[in-house]
């Protein structure tokens, strides 16, 4: 695809499963399909990004993932330092804007310092923002901002009839960014796992059984394309 045009996406999520699964069709332990997977997300990225679409954000990490082993943590946490630290030091180049979703207090404090280096040092990118949702989960989502929002009427700062739907998503992580138009999610699951249960509320999903690390720049081209047959209808007739 050359560049996308009128009826295309401005913004895409993806749930990029399917690491593990490949892995293991192929005789290979969890973190080579991790690291393939990787691998895959920034083909993926720099492919969004030539194309000309504003927003992709993906699911890397959920609140829920920590229930893993202890290896495949500290591998997959290996990972995402190497992927941020990269990245920091290549954004001159891509012109790409990154933004992390979620609680990343959890993470350690070499993480957390690559997290907030990468964020200010992209800021100012102009081309396609990618959003990493690291240690994220709608309901964890939805509770902060509704924390958030109370503070402010306890402190009298706005009033309970303040309280309205706009309001609500400028207290989320992704305060600032449109909503998704399409939602793709790997490896032929179909659900949507607690990942931007506010945001996706009027999002054209998108299901493919090739699992995330074969998910190739064809295939987004494919969803793209179906994406762009659909009439979206938002509640109306």
């Amino acid at each position: 695809m050359e560049k996308l045009g009128e009826g295309y996406p401005e913004h895409v999520a993806i749930i990029m499963d399917g690491n593990r699964r490949w892995a293991k069709s192929k005789g290979m332990p969890a973190g080579f399909g991790h690291k393939e997977g990787s691998e895959n997300f920034k083909r993926i990225t720099r492919y969004a990004n030539k194309i000309g679409l504003k927003y992709l954000t993906v699911y890397a990490f959920s609140t829920e993932n920590w229930k893993r082993s202890e290896e495949e943590i500290e591998g997959l946490m290996n990972i995402f330092q190497n992927y941020l630290d990269d990245f920091a030091n290549r954004m001159d180049t891509e012109n790409i804007r990154v933004k992390i979703y979620g609680d990343t207090s959890r993470f350690s404090e070499r993480m957390q310092k690559s997290i907030q280096n990468v964020v200010e040092k992209t800021k100012s990118n102009t081309g396609l923002t990618v959003g990493v949702c690291l240690n994220y989960g709608g309901r964890l989502e939805l509770t902060q901002a509704m924390k958030k929002i109370a503070k402010k009427v306890k402190s009298g700062e706005i009033d309970i009839e303040d309280i309205n739907e706009e309001m609500i998503s400028n207290n989320l992580y992704t305060a600032g960014i449109p909503d998704p138009d399409l939602l793709i999610r790997t490896s032929n699951e179909l659900r949507t796992s607690n990942f931007l249960p506010w945001q996706i509320t009027y999002s054209e999903f998108y299901f493919t059984h090739k699992n995330w690390p074969e998910f190739s720049e064809q295939d987004l081209d494919e969803a793209l394309e179906e994406y762009k047959k659909r009439n979206r209808k938002f509640g109306g007739k």
